[in-house]
């Protein structure tokens, strides 16, 4: 099986000029783009607030220091276009009020062909808005990877029909790329790095997450459900054929409790490759699971968190997982001690002491389905043809800290499969 994914040429061609293993290098360098007068920049603002249905707000070449957000709100077939993620730079490091730097409100929206730099809060953000295409968006943070960058690169939430394509997001002290609260979601052809989080799913149904590249960040990719959102349980979601690579970064993300941007993922051990947390019905396969130090894929349920566990309409455990046809590579590194999640797998591990794990279970279930996980009330399906080479690890954690143990034996997972149905028909012409 092949390590990389042949991904459309841009992407290509990128990895080869201007990107690199390092997660403090930009992917491109605006130091030499000339800077355009305050009257360009003045027409930006004025084309975003002006722009009619079915108009095109173009942008040339050129780096635009703003100090307001962009806001296109409530209109709709608007396509808003640079010359190039190369070529046309928004920059909002002097923004002082306000927190995104592009915000989209509306319907049949398309943003392509920029990069967004040094948003306060979060790069590009879409709210309530059906059809949203991203393509070849770059958004990045120039001061490095700091927990006082934005908090999201890109950031779709409460849409209907979201298409990523071809875009770029690193430096986002939580997530690259972050999906939540929507519907009929693709994510392809993208390429994630130096965030906290790669590309996260969050309370969302119906995505698609292929053809990516997600390295470099503190974790690959992520599929959440989170109490207490206007939109509860989401369900399934398809993650394949993705490279989760090397996902060993610090995370800098705040914690919840320090500050007004705590948030979830502050509890991702660095070298996590996939995580699922009160995750419904998802299939993972096809992927390279490549070298991330903790653990490769993390099943797992709200209650490791330690967080409140109980909302109207949401359930704490992950159910009906289908993980198969994927391929690890262990990471010769120790997992990470840093966060309660890597702890566990150091030193509680089937496999010794201070081993990366393949796949781990916290195998938390609800009783009220079993007295027993050996019936796999949670619907756990793992179909790995390497499985006899893989370090799995089983917890037992229902007693809390007084009695943790952990088991290698995955048989009660296997022979089984769970179908996952997700249909983007409705995507195909974004």
């Amino acid at each position: 099986m092949s390590k990389f994914n042949f991904l459309p040429f841009f992407i290509l061609l990128l990895f080869g000029s201007a990107c690199s293993s390092s997660s403090n290098e930009q992917t491109f360098d605006s130091s030499n783009i000339t800077r355009v007068s305050a009257e360009e920049v003045e027409k930006v603002v004025e084309d975003f607030i002006m722009v009619e249905d079915g108009g095109l707000i173009e942008i040339p070449a050129g780096f635009y220091e703003l100090n307001t957000q962009l806001i296109l709100d409530n209109k709709s077939n608007v396509t808003i276009k640079g010359a190039g993620m190369d070529q046309t730079f928004l920059s909002f490091k002097g923004l002082q009020t306000g927190g995104e730097g592009v915000k989209i409100v509306g319907k049949n929206i398309v943003i392509q062909d920029l990069t967004i730099e040094d948003a306060p809060g979060d790069g590009v953000k879409a709210q309530h808005t059906d059809g949203i295409t991203f393509r070849r968006i770059n958004v990045t943070w120039t001061n490095g990877d700091k927990s006082k960058n934005g908090t999201y690169a890109i950031y779709p939430v409460q849409c209907k029909n979201v298409m990523i394509d071809e875009v770029i997001a690193s430096h986002s002290r939580d997530a690259g790329i972050y999906v939540g609260q929507s519907e009929n979601i693709v994510v392809k052809n993208s390429l994630a790095f130096g965030n906290v989080a790669g590309i996260e799913i969050e309370n969302c149904d119906n995505a698609e997450v292929f053809k990516n590249i997600a390295r470099d960040n503190a974790g690959g990719i992520l599929v959440f459900n989170l109490p207490g959102l206007p939109k509860s349980d989401g369900k399934l979601t398809r993650i394949y054929d993705n490279d989760v690579i090397e996902n060993n970064h610090e995370n800098f993300a705040t914690a919840i409790g320090e500050g007004p941007n705590g948030n979830t993922v502050t509890m991702i051990p660095p070298g996590s490759g996939i995580v699922l947390l009160a995750a419904k019905e998802v299939e993972i396969f096809n992927n390279r699971i490549l070298k991330n130090k903790t653990f490769g894929v993390a099943i797992a349920s709200y209650q490791i968190t330690g967080f409140p566990d109980e909302a109207p309409n949401w359930s704490p455990y992950t159910t009906d997982i289908y993980l198969h046809d994927n391929q690890y590579d262990r990471s010769e590194g120790f997992p990470d001690l840093t966060r309660e999640l890597g702890q566990l797998v150091s030193i509680y591990n089937a496999h010794g002491k201070a081993s990366t794990q393949d796949i781990i279970y916290d195998g938390i279930w609800d009783t009220s389905v079993s007295e027993t996980i050996e019936t796999n009330p949670m619907r756990i399906c793992i179909s790995e043809p390497t499985m006899n080479e893989l370090y799995f690890s089983r917890f037992f954690l229902m007693d809390g800290d007084e009695n943790i143990e952990a088991f290698k034996e995955s048989e009660p997972f296997q022979n089984c499969k769970v179908e996952v149905l997700t249909d983007i028909s409705q995507l195909a012409k974004m």
